[in-house]
């Protein structure tokens, strides 16, 4: 099995007209699909991250700059992850299409972990 990283992207406005009722419901479906990948052995990870985009750090001649992120003109930031173990990317794939993001708006990016152990 290997190890792959869900990246799970959204507009985060598509959320502020929910009643604190509707977005309980959502946390639930994540949180039950979360348990179920954790019941079958395939989750190994996985966070919500601030609404408010972070911090980007570029190199930019000799100087590292830090500047606010996502930029305005960015409609769809990083929420939020999952670490999975799967066979390869067909196997990561078909978990992602169960993920309750997968009916979102917003999109999954799956990458394959590379391994940094010596074989």
């Amino acid at each position: 099995m290997s190890l792959f990283m869900l990246l799970l992207a959204d507009d985060p406005t598509e959320f502020a007209d929910l009643s604190p009722a509707e977005l309980q419901a959502v946390i639930a479906r994540y949180s039950a699909w979360s348990e179920d990948m954790a019941a079958q052995g395939r989750l190994r990870g996985g966070h919500k991250l601030c609404d408010e985009g972070g911090k980007i750090l570029r190199r930019e001649g000799d100087a590292l700059v830090v500047r606010d992120g996502p930029y305005a003109e960015v409609r769809e930031i990083v929420s939020g992850y999952f670490l999975i173990e799967a066979a390869d990317y067909a196997d990561a794939e078909a978990i992602a299409r169960t993920c309750p993001h997968a009916a979102s708006r917003g999109s999954i990016t799956i990458r394959e972990i590379e391994s940094m152990e010596n074989p």
